[in-house]
């Protein structure tokens, strides 16, 4: 490294919760309400090398590098690479459909079973697997259902444009979400909560999974106490 170099490097001092790391890869969990990267400071980017050991392999990145991107109001598990070769191996695999992810969503209206929906984006191709796992009566929506959303393509905005063509928006969601049923200030109830791969290196097999965000959980006991409350008068 030239002297000087590493005080070139940006360092968003932002405290990141980590669901795996080892010396060519690190799994960590986003918070809503910060970009990926981009040319602002406080992006999840720059918060990397405050809260990642740095690799000790000769190809090491200066910097650790997110390989794909989690729009800025969604939580959830995001693959970072450490390592020049990881880097380039997660990449390929991203574009090969290699890494599995899979999202918790909940959404407005009554929406039960398993299916897909094959919508385009753009004029691309575009494909979600969701399948319910619960559904609550609600006040505000009249009810509520918790998804389980795997998305087969990438598109930007996929998950949250593909739910709004369905007739049931993510709740939270002010670009695509039914206009007076938007939270204020609770934010994207979308997640992405589990990511399986093969390790770019080692070839094992990674499962990395995280719980239901506290705030979703919450949110669903709230709008069933409020139900119970309003039936009960």
């Amino acid at each position: 490294m030239m002297e000087g170099e590493s005080s070139a490097i940006k360092e968003f001092k932002l405290e990141l919760a980590i669901a795996y790391e080892d010396d060519y890869l690190a799994v960590i969990d986003k918070p809503s309400g910060f970009v990926v990267s981009g040319n602002q400071f406080k992006t999840i980017a720059n918060a990397l090398t405050y809260n990642l050991k740095k690799s000790t392999q000769t190809d090491a990145l200066q910097k650790p590098k997110p390989i794909h991107r989690l729009d800025s109001p969604t939580s959830g598990l995001l693959i970072i690479a450490k390592t020049a070769k990881a880097l380039m191996v997660l990449g390929q695999m991203l574009e090969q459909k290699k890494i599995e992810k899979t999202y918790l969503a909940i959404v407005v209206g009554e929406l039960r079973g398993k299916d897909f929906i094959d919508h385009p984006i753009e004029d691309q191709t575009a494909i979600t697997e969701y399948e319910s796992i619960k559904f609550i009566s609600s006040l505000r929506n009249e009810s509520l259902s918790l998804l389980k959303l795997s998305p087969k393509t990438g598109r930007t905005h996929q998950l949250r444009i593909h739910l709004a063509k369905l007739g049931h928006p993510i709740v939270g969601d002010k670009l695509y979400g039914s206009k007076g049923k938007t939270l204020l200030h609770k934010g994207l109830f979308l997640a992405a909560t589990k990511v399986e791969f093969c390790h770019p290196i080692t070839r094992k097999e990674l499962v990395i999974e995280i719980e239901i965000p506290y705030k979703f959980m919450r949110y669903l006991e709230r709008e069933e106490e409020r139900w119970e409350r309003f039936k009960g008068e």
